[in-house]
């Protein structure tokens, strides 16, 4: 096993403008719930049987009390960047105006970032939808993709010449899939149709809010962050399995972003689920982005069903995460060159790579190995996939911090900084040592 993160010596990871990060997320870090709106994970969390430990985000990591701890602590890692979100129930009021209070808070943080030299990669939309416009369809309704275009265009205004890099949405799968489809996360919705709706939307607020940053902020690079899970086959005879599920749950978000058209899937679905399109909507969702951030954090497979569709498949004998998922490094290198191979894909960052472990304090330490371990392939998975060609400029830890971890609450560490959430105290564990050794090393040159 190995005890340290490190790379080959002439790798393109260790010179500029390669840039390394940690992650958050505003629902799982910030708590200061009485400060903002109610959104739909503050629903959710309320109804039974939802979060696992029965938690929710009220306090979190009361990071927007702790956040001049957390700056200082975040540059005490020596990374070059952070990577955030907006709360948009945070930065607005119900009447779509600007919450003063909420929008001095990010504006606080990100200058404090900002005199630190360290770069912020602000993402606008991490899950956390206004209780409010649930109320009138969520992300089934099409009014929300121009609501979330009037809420950027209010936030970057406000922050003008504090960001470096804009992402639009994180993740519109887990949106999509994981609230509407199958209703594991907010908004608890299940069905097929509905599942497919809300993709479209959000790809659709996606393409407003692009249009949106390219006049308020043309001088600043803006694209999405989309999360990849490749699809393997069982076995030999499952490769229609993993073909499908590629197509729905990985290419249908890339593909309408960098062609303009959904997989041909889409054309096997019956009529009661296909999304409702309108006529300029794919050239909307398909204007330039100047990245794409891939998150990565495992591989499934997938075998064939009786009715000629997909099911996922457990494998025996895996290395395995506290989640339960595989630890195939690998997976993101062959990942990233096929993306690569199919698209003409502008430069990519990778936003979010991480495992959570079953971590234990013990005399003021946590001994994480096995994140170390992760790290050190992971990142020299990333080096693999530079050498056959493709234009990776960045990497982000998951997470900075243990979080709220949505329907699993704070039973899963995926934190390089150990959270204890009874006083609050943060403990770096072995892995951000080891990473900000790593960095210290690469920003020295030896």
């Amino acid at each position: 096993m190995f005890k340290t993160i490190s790379l080959p010596t002439q790798s393109a990871l260790l010179k500029p403008p390669f840039v390394f990060g940690v992650a958050t997320a505003s629902f799982q870090i910030e708590g200061a719930r009485e400060s903002r709106l109610t959104c739909i994970w503050d629903t959710f969390c309320q109804q039974a049987n939802t979060i696992a430990d029965n938690s929710h985000g009220d306090i979190a990591c009361n990071h927007v009390e702790l956040w001049q701890q957390d700056v200082a602590m975040i540059a005490d890692l020596a990374v070059d960047a952070y990577r955030l979100s907006i709360s948009w129930s945070r930065a607005l009021h119900q009447d779509g105006t600007i919450n003063q209070q909420g929008i001095a808070f990010y504006r606080n943080l990100l200058t404090a970032l900002k005199a630190r030299n360290i770069k912020t990669y602000v993402t606008l939309y991490h899950w956390d939808l206004p209780q409010y416009l649930e109320d009138k369809g969520g992300w089934l309704n099409r009014d929300t993709a121009y609501a979330f275009a009037h809420y950027t265009d209010l936030v970057t205004q406000q922050l003008t010449g504090l960001v470096d890099s804009y992402a639009t949405l994180n993740e519109p799968f887990c949106s999509a899939y994981l609230g509407y489809e199958i209703g594991v996360h907010a908004p608890g919705i299940k069905s097929q149709q509905a599942g497919r709706q809300a993709a479209h939307h959000l790809l659709l607020a996606h393409g407003l809010a692009m249009r949106v940053l390219r006049k308020n902020c043309p001088d600043i690079e803006a694209g999405i962050v989309l999360n990849f899970s490749p699809a393997y086959p069982l076995t030999a005879n499952d490769s229609h399995a993993a073909t499908l599920a590629d197509q729905y749950h990985n290419q249908w978000y890339i593909q309408a972003l960098l062609t303009g058209h959904y997989p041909s899937l889409i054309n096997q679905l019956s009529n009661d689920v296909k999304p409702s399109i309108a006529e300029q909507d794919m050239a909307i969702i398909s204007q330039p982005v100047d990245f794409i951030g891939v998150n990565y954090y495992t591989r499934i497979h997938y075998k064939n069903t009786d009715n000629h569709w997909f099911t996922e498949a457990n494998i025996h004998d895996a290395v395995v995460t506290d989640m339960g998922w595989e630890v195939y490094p690998q997976g993101l290198t062959e990942l990233l060159v096929s993306l690569n191979q199919q698209y003409q894909l502008p430069k990519v960052y990778i936003t979010e790579n991480g495992a959570a472990m079953a971590d234990t304090l013990t005399n003021g330490q946590v001994l994480d190995y096995e994140r170390v371990n992760y790290y050190h392939t992971h990142l020299n998975a990333v080096h693999e996939a530079i050498e056959q060609g493709v234009n990776i400029q960045g990497y982000f830890a998951w997470s900075l911090m243990d979080n709220f971890e949505w329907a699993y609450g704070y039973e899963k560490r995926f934190g390089m900084v150990y959270i204890n959430y009874q006083n609050q105290q943060r403990t770096l564990k072995e892995s951000a040592k080891q990473y900000r050794a790593f960095l210290k090393q690469r920003n020295h040159g030896c």
